[in-house]
């Protein structure tokens, strides 16, 4: 029996797809907050490199930009296919390896910073 590959990408681009829609209109938010000069108290820059360094910080920031990778590699892999390229297999497998570079590479980094 072979071992389906559709689920686990298919769940990865619901999960970034469910954060993204929550997550970035707070952003949206806080950068008209921040723009009208109505910055809120921990919304500085110690701030958020305080959240960052911390370990629940990081789990967050890996969560929201590792699932909305995926969110669009997959769809980007719709919009090729919308466009007519029809090597479906071929543009799979490069964004999918696109997206599993740049979650190593978010790991990588968010490990590194102190």
């Amino acid at each position: 029996m072979a071992i389906a590959k559709k689920a686990f990408v298919w769940a990865l681009f619901a999960a970034g797809g469910t954060v993204t829609a929550f997550v970035f209109p707070v952003l949206i938010l806080l950068f008209v907050l921040v723009s009208a000069g109505m910055v809120p108290e921990n919304m500085t820059r110690e701030g958020v490199l305080m959240f960052a360094g911390y370990w629940f910080g990081k789990l967050v920031l890996f969560a929201v930009l590792v699932l909305s990778l995926w969110h669009a590699a997959h769809r980007m892999r719709v919009v090729c296919h919308d466009f007519g390229i029809r090597a479906d297999a071929g543009v799979a497998r490069i964004l999918y390896l696109l997206a599993t570079i740049a979650t190593v590479i978010t790991a990588y980094l968010l490990i590194r910073a102190s």
